[in-house]
């Protein structure tokens, strides 16, 4: 817990109760599109046309976005699994990958975005050339440059610092109109210019493709920002709404925005006009020399205004995570207004920073710093979706879904064109990273290391190894739960359906091992037997896509077997957590055996499954009922997350989940609304059409009620209690003759859905 944390919460909490989180998704959206939309594409977009030609112009907007769109994906993807606060990327990354990793992408970042500003700010004063030549060539006059960006830096600073954030969004929105008026005008503008070539298709040239990377590093911070509006996660009513459509909606338009204007420069100007002049646009545009410059002034100073109000709260979020190794600075950076936690004092400094770089008044110098620490805070992002896509956590439940390998390209290309824009810089940038986590991580010893970033992708190569080798390694469990079931059967060669439930645990979040039961004195022969039924039994399942671990166990009897199983350590790399029976239906006397033996798995603390086989068809499609009971309330969570880890296996693909709840009827709307709340918090997919509330009539059983609505169910959940098992023995589990294949559950303890 950092210093902060209880600070935090309470900053959190009092803006929702004062309504200072009133942001929608156009905040994001614009913030976001205006900074995709910068001062590249005024100012360079045209050299790079007339340097490479359309189709090499082509290549590099789908390289870049090979990057961004994953970066986008991802963001999307971890801001809709957690509660989004202040901060940002740096919120996601440091609650993903723990605080010193993500400080140390923090703390990279916010220099990143506060040497945005700087940039934004030197390529505005761009927009004041036909002036500066006009007072030139009439009076004689030189207006230097840096006059202007310091002034409009200055201007800036007072009014973020006076307004803050509000007046920020409010001026996006007048601003990002001139924007998307002068592309209009631009698109709409026509110059006496003919191309050689008739055919537009010879358009599509690729000219110079030696300096297609030097081109690819000058543009690349074109397709940048579109993470931009990520930084207002602490100012929106629903963050995890707003960032993903805001976030990959101005992905997307720039993609379109940027494939029509190189076509536009293509066919407007010849290759010498677009290298020669850097506001060739002005030429191209309708009313160009007054609507080219308003256009570059509002990308640049909208970019800016995007910039100083999201790196504030980068570092805002820093402080309050306790990053930097003096409490009082810690504190004097962590501060904010009252009532609106504005952070004033971070946007000083973010300031002060940008009033430094504004000063050295070299665009391409800056863009190349900023280019390098952004890539990393890309691959970084798509790092984290793609392992916890692959460690499987069942904790990771996003309500937005990107897929693995777009992730994993996104972080492969990231690393890869850091090296490719500038390899003096990209290693520079990975030193300055080291020290700086090594700087963090002395300091604050008792957090999360790299260790934390690889704990879920580690456990879940190590559960597959497990598998592949049959071997035990014993390494402490995880925070989250997770079944690790062990399936004690006699019957192997007879039934398989306990094979295939504890398959579909196991599949992909849980883990699984199934073992056959040989009832006898251990020797030679018995051995031998036992290892020719394990390979009976791999010759049987090893055609299914499994990863189940098969054993044989030989002893005096189904008591004693037991008692060794609930001993044993796991092979997964955790603890089992959890025993499985199983019995066919009116086989009384394995039931009896079964219900005799619960009481020593609850003293072992072990959940129970108790399969009973039907000898029915299963149904996948018909889907998995599970059955809330008050009598048993303690199952409910767990039977909840159970039907959830199951419908991942691709037998359920086309089944859904279905949960009834028999209830008094005073209580079955209020109840009803608590099912829907704890399926959407808990980000279970169970939609509201799948939810049913059964009022409860004294003259009708419960068991009578399952059976009429889950008669044609593939699988049925019921919960059962352990000591009401002790008084009414089979009784608890009869009645039920009209389902398929049921799984009576008892929790050791309730679960929680995180």
């Amino acid at each position: 817990m950092t210093i902060f944390g209880d600070e935090y919460s309470f900053l959190m909490a009092q803006m929702k109760e004062n309504k200072i989180t009133a942001f929608g998704t156009a905040p994001v959206f614009l913030t976001a599109i205006s900074t995709i939309l910068g001062a590249i594409l005024f100012l360079r977009f045209g050299i790079a046309v007339g340097t490479l030609g359309y189709l090499g112009v082509f290549f590099i907007i789908i390289l870049g976005h090979l990057v961004t769109i994953p970066t986008a994906l991802a963001i999307s993807e971890i801001a809709t699994n957690q509660k989004v606060e202040g901060g940002g990327e740096y919120f996601l990354i440091s609650r993903s990958f723990g605080l010193n990793i993500g400080a140390t992408i923090g703390v990279a970042l916010f220099f990143s975005q506060a040497i945005s500003v700087a940039f934004y700010v030197i390529a505005f004063t761009e927009a004041f050339q036909p002036m500066i030549h006009w007072f030139y060539d009439n009076f004689g006059i030189i207006l230097p440059k840096r006059a202007i960006s310091l002034t409009a830096m200055g201007i800036l600073s007072l009014l973020i610092l006076t307004k803050g954030a509000n007046m920020g969004v409010k001026a996006l929105y007048i601003i990002v109109g001139i924007l998307f008026f002068s592309l209009a005008m631009f698109f709409v503008g026509k110059t006496g210019y003919v191309p050689e070539k008739t055919s537009m298709w010879l358009l599509f040239e690729f000219r110079n493709s030696d300096d297609f990377f030097i081109i690819f590093a000058i543009i690349f911070p074109a397709f940048t920002g579109m993470t931009a509006g990520v930084g207002l996660s602490g100012d929106l009513k629903k963050p995890g709404k707003s960032i993903p459509l805001g976030t990959i909606t101005a992905t997307m338009s720039g993609l379109i925005v940027y494939m029509f204007i190189t076509w536009k420069l293509a066919s407007s100007a010849s290759p010498e006009d677009l290298i020669s002049d850097q506001l060739i646009m002005s030429r191209i545009a309708w009313m160009g020399w007054l609507i080219i410059p308003m256009g570059l002034a509002a990308s640049t100073i909208s970019s800016a205004i995007g910039s100083v109000m999201v790196a504030p709260r980068t570092l805002q979020a820093l402080a309050l995570d306790s990053t930097f190794p003096s409490e009082k600075v810690n504190r004097v950076m962590a501060k904010g207004k009252r009532f609106t936690n504005e952070p004033f004092n971070a946007a000083v400094i973010t300031c002060l920073i940008a009033f430094v770089f504004v000063a050295m008044g070299d665009v391409d110098a800056v863009a190349k710093i900023i280019s390098m620490f952004f890539m990393v805070t890309y691959g970084t992002l798509c790092l984290i979706s793609f392992l916890y896509h692959f460690g499987s956590d069942p904790s990771y439940r996003p309500k937005f879904k990107s897929r693995w390998y777009i992730s994993l390209v996104g972080f492969v290309m990231s690393v890869w064109l850091m090296f490719k824009m500038n390899t003096p810089y990209a290693f520079l940038a990975i030193v300055l990273m080291i020290g700086l986590y090594n700087l963090i991580a002395y300091y604050n010893r008792d957090r999360k290391g790299l260790q934390f970033i690889f704990k879920g992708a580690l456990f879940q190569l190590n559960r597959t190894i497990q598998v592949y080798l049959q071997q035990s390694v014993s390494i402490r469990s995880q925070q989250a739960w997770r079944p690790s079931v062990v399936c004690l059967s006699k019957d192997s060669q007879i039934r398989s359906d306990a094979f295939h439930l504890l398959n579909w645990i196991a599949y992909k979040h849980g883990f699984g091992t199934y073992i056959h039961l040989m009832e006898g004195y251990y020797s030679r022969a018995s051995h031998q037997d036992s290892v020719q039924i394990l390979q009976d039994l791999k010759d049987k399942f090893g055609k299914l896509s499994t990863n189940v671990y098969l054993d044989t166990l030989i002893s005096p009897s189904y008591t004693s077997a037991i008692a060794q199983i609930i001993q044993l350590p796991g092979i997964s790399g955790m603890e089992n957590n959890m025993i499985m029976f199983e019995y066919e239906r009116g086989d009384t006397a394995s039931l009896q055996r079964i219900i005799e033996n619960v009481q020593l798995v609850k003293a072992g603390n072990y959940d129970t499954l108790i399969l009973e086989s039907s000898g029915k068809p299963m149904n996948y499609k018909n889907g998995i009922h599970v059955w809330l009971r008050s009598a048993d309330y303690d199952n409910d969570n767990m039977m909840i997350l159970l039907s959830y880890i199951m419908t991942a296996h691709p037998d359920w693909r086309k089944g859904k989940i279905k949960i009834f709840s028999i209830v008094n009827k005073d209580d079955a709307a209020r109840i009803k609304e608590e099912m829907f709340r704890m399926m959407e918090t808990g980000r279970i997919p169970v939609s509201r059409t799948n939810i049913e509330v059964i009022p409860h009539d004294e003259n009708v059983s419960s068991k009578k009620v399952i059976n009429k609505y889950s008669a044609t169910a593939g699988l049925t959940m019921i919960g059962f209690n352990a000591e009401r098992l002790r008084h009414s023995g089979p009784d608890v589990f009869s009645g039920y003759d009209e389902l398929g294949n049921i799984l009576f559950v008892n929790a050791s303890n309730p679960k929680d859905i995180q």
